[in-house]
């Protein structure tokens, strides 16, 4: 579970702060999604989980932030590290090994996994994520996509507790996106993972995220379900978030005093809105 109170955090040197009062509980097995502009404070919101501030970049640390009891100012970086396991926006600079089978391998011998699960783990990371035949790939000789993948397999393989990713599809097109968030949803149901991601593809997030968490100015505006966040377009478009069409669609209907329901997020409740309000007119006109 984790559990911020009151955090804000001004790197060393800045002028304003990245982060502002921020309070966000995530329980256990949660799906938590992170959205907002540019500069909204989601990285450092996700830095403040895994110790990356104030350990690897200080500054000026203020209110707390448990992570399955532990204090992460108080626990060092290496014990936080098998609570929660990060995949960062600068791949390159998260790569340790030359090879793909031996950047896995590194952390799995690291976090000292039993020797007989070791293979299990590796080559089940790497069919998840799609990408079994790159196993003994250079990691120089990939593409941005495909290290993308090869960061993910390696932190999956570790099963740790806790998944935070920041914008793991940045680099990937739109079917290899969804295997990864077909993936995360696996880890996160089938093994009770609890999932942390920052994702600008809203449509996406919004389709396999159990709640959202929208970030503007260092804030945390709103929080909830996904429907919950999405009834409040004007908050999204106010901190700069991209709405799914199909929530505008539902929004314009509502306007017009064609529609009353929940703003729809997904092809299928967009699919129903429009069957509904089909069926009202049709009724309509059997009446007269």
């Amino acid at each position: 579970m984790i559990v911020i109170k009151d955090l804000s955090f001004r790197y060393a040197g800045a002028e304003r702060n990245a982060l502002s009062g921020v309070n966000l509980e995530v329980l256990d097995g949660d799906f938590l999604g992170i959205i907002g502009s540019s500069g909204a404070g989601k990285s450092t919101l996700t830095y403040a989980l895994n110790g990356v501030v104030p350990h690897h970049y200080p500054g000026d640390f203020y209110g707390s932030a448990l992570v399955n009891g532990l204090d992460t100012v108080d626990a060092g970086t290496e014990q936080l590290s098998r609570q929660v396991g990060s995949v960062f926006q600068d791949i390159d600079g998260q790569m340790v090994a030359s090879v793909v089978e031996d950047e896995i391998l590194f952390g799995l011998e690291n976090f000292a996994v039993d020797h007989a699960e070791i293979e299990g783990r590796l080559t089940g990371a790497l069919a998840a994520a799609g990408i079994p035949e790159l196993r003994r790939r250079a990691i120089s000789t990939l593409s941005g996509g495909q290290k993308q993948k090869v960061a993910i397999a390696a932190i999956t393989a570790l099963r740790p507790r806790i998944i935070v990713l920041d914008e793991p599809t940045g680099e990937l097109d739109p079917r290899s996106s969804r295997k990864i968030f077909e993936y995360l949803k696996e880890l996160n149901q089938e093994h009770g993972i609890t999932i942390v991601v920052v994702e600008q593809k809203i449509m996406l997030l919004c389709e396999f995220a159990k709640r959202l968490a929208v970030m503007e100015g260092g804030a945390l505006v709103r929080q909830g379900t996904v429907s919950e966040v999405l009834q409040r377009p004007d908050i999204l478009e106010s901190a700069g978030v991209n709405i799914p069409r199909v929530t505008t669609l539902g929004e314009k209907l509502r306007e017009k005093g064609l529609y009353t329901g929940d703003l729809p997020h997904d092809l299928a409740q967009a699919r129903l809105m429009m069957q509904n309000l089909i069926g009202s007119k049709e009724a309509g006109r059997a009446a007269l």
